[in-house]
């Protein structure tokens, strides 16, 4: 019912979300899994994602992530992407920063992107920004930055592109040698992941630093200028200009 939009229109007209959350301690494995595959489903549109910030339920969420198996992390983490991205302050008072860091070095490559993409939410807002600096995160999104999947690549590129907006997470991610191997994601062939690189490049070159390790690589963007996709031509020239920027 859930993957439908009359389906959808249906749990938010009834309520059905909020009643489906006694079986967040079912017994059942299969109880649980559906559970929670059903509130992905809703999430995935606005409407749905509201309906469950609105039912208090991120807490338990954030909760069950400690507790569940694997299987289940996975489909809350996809959860909570979705809806964070809303609204992330209930995930913030509910000390999610450090449980998702704990994820970030799970065996479950899995988990590692989607605890990365989950964080990128996260630090949409200020807060968030700080929490992830406060809890030492930003120095393990660059050792997954070295991951050897590229979607968990991608991800802790993109939460690092909002983690740096702030001075503290621009020096911690400096600190941590993250422009090496941003520079390589340079060269993937995934828009997304090119995009997410460049951004966090960019942020990176507004500290002095950063601009003065990034102004010998400066051709390195400067050849994107000739990139297939538009956005990546347009995030290569805004970087080419904060890196040759002078005082």
């Amino acid at each position: 019912m859930a993957n439908h939009s009359v389906g959808r229109e249906g749990f938010l007209k009834h309520q059905v979300i909020l009643a489906l959350s006694v079986i967040l301690d079912d017994p059942v494995f299969m109880c649980r899994m559906h559970m929670h595959m059903a509130y992905r489903s809703v999430a995935q549109v606005p409407q749905g994602a509201d309906s469950i910030l609105a039912s208090g339920l991120i807490p338990f969420l954030v909760e069950k992530l400690e507790e569940e198996e694997e299987e289940i992390q996975e489909v809350i983490l996809d959860t909570l992407y979705f809806c964070l991205q809303w609204d992330s302050l209930q995930a913030l008072q509910s000390n999610a920063v450090p449980i998702l860091r704990e994820k970030l070095t799970s065996p479950n490559e899995d988990i590692r992107s989607k605890a990365a993409r989950t964080l990128m939410a996260i630090c949409m807002l200020l807060d968030g920004k700080n929490e992830v600096w406060r809890h030492d995160v930003i120095p393990l999104l660059v050792m997954l930055l070295d991951d050897p999947h590229i979607d968990v690549k991608g991800n802790a590129a993109g939460a690092l592109m909002f983690a740096t907006v702030t001075t503290e997470g621009k020096y911690a991610a400096l600190d941590a040698g993250a422009i090496p191997f941003l520079l390589e994601l340079l060269d993937v062939d995934l828009p997304k992941v090119r995009l997410n690189a460049i951004k966090t490049l960019t942020m990176l070159a507004e500290a002095p630093e950063g601009r003065r390790d990034l102004l010998p690589q400066v051709n390195k963007f400067k050849a994107l200028f000739q990139d297939p996709v538009l956005y990546v031509r347009h995030a290569a020239q805004i970087a080419t200009k904060v890196i040759e920027w002078k005082p």
